[in-house]
């Protein structure tokens, strides 16, 4: 049961109430921004709580149950608060927020009412509106592992324990030019052949796009240097000049993970597991079952 600060029970129960919402949003970076519905900013819990965001709740419903409740905010972009780069950018996905309930004419007198995530946002015409979801939603997640033949680890973590710092692995590049949305050609990355980096990642450290990570599909040589096909359209196109680091990937299988990583010990996946032409066969008198793997 939530139990009410005094101060903030005893001003509920007076004949008027100075009320608004304010939500402290925690991004995955670590940056800390605080928004309210008030018409002046509010400060308490060491937060600065912005008035100028346009920031507005719709209504919320909850039921009894594990369900996911949701809710929903809206507002307008400002270059203090929430830009649309920012949103694009995916630099808002997952944040966590904190809704409180705020006595504004006292703003010590403030109750955290919901902890939730946002998830989806939606943008346009200078305004955003995000789904809040309440933490509930994790309980929908897929737990444990996936029987698979491929290797369900990412390239480089604990699990894989391929180590990156390793030459030719990963390397520094600059923006030379911008294609499109999906190409960009970049300098630094001459001394690998092409496809060097299919299936790999790069990540921005400087410019409009610092800190956004994308996946890279393959990279090509061209007279001008190395360009870089992602598998997805950039949502803020880079500059040129802006510096990113660029590193192989893995396809997941096998051969890869031994031939081109030798480490083998490590892979994640099963591949010795029958597929299923395999195992929704028959013995017909011409199939091998010996019992032998059927992988390599």
């Amino acid at each position: 049961m939530r139990v009410l600060p005094s101060d903030l029970a005893a001003h509920l129960q007076g004949d008027v109430t100075t009320l608004c919402l304010c939500w402290r949003v925690t991004r995955r970076d670590g940056q800390v921004l605080g928004f309210t519905e008030h018409d002046r900013d509010l400060s308490f819990a060491g937060t600065w709580f912005r008035a100028a965001s346009g920031f507005a709740a719709s209504e919320a419903g909850s039921a009894a149950g594990l369900a996911a409740d949701t809710s929903e905010v809206a507002g307008g972009f400002s270059s203090d608060a929430i830009s649309e780069a920012d949103l694009a950018g995916g630099r808002f996905d997952g944040a966590r927020v904190e809704v409180f309930r705020v006595n504004w004419q006292a703003p010590d007198q403030h109750l955290l009412i919901a902890v939730q995530e946002i998830g989806e946002v939606t943008r346009q015409s200078g305004q955003f509106s995000a789904e809040l979801r309440s933490l509930s939603h994790r309980l929908a997640r897929e737990q444990g592992r996936i029987y698979n033949r491929r290797c369900d680890a990412a390239l480089g973590d604990a699990l894989c324990g391929v180590a990156m710092t390793v030459a030719g692995r990963r390397a520094d590049a600059a923006v030379v030019s911008v294609q499109d949305s999906g190409r960009i050609v970049v300098s630094g990355l001459g001394g690998f052949g092409p496809g060097h980096f299919r299936s790999g990642s790069l990540t921005f450290s400087s410019g409009p796009c610092a800190g956004l990570a994308t996946d890279v599909e393959t990279s090509l040589s061209t007279p001008g240097g190395t360009e870089l096909v992602l598998w997805l359209p950039l949502p803020i196109l880079p500059e040129v000049g802006d510096a990113l680091v660029v590193s192989v990937g893995c396809d997941k299988a096998f051969a890869t993970c031994r031939d081109r990583f030798s480490n083998q010990v490590n892979f994640r996946g099963f591949p010795h597991m029958p597929g299923s032409d395999f195992a929704y066969s028959y013995a017909d008198g011409e199939t091998l079952h010996d019992g032998s793997p059927l992988y390599p």
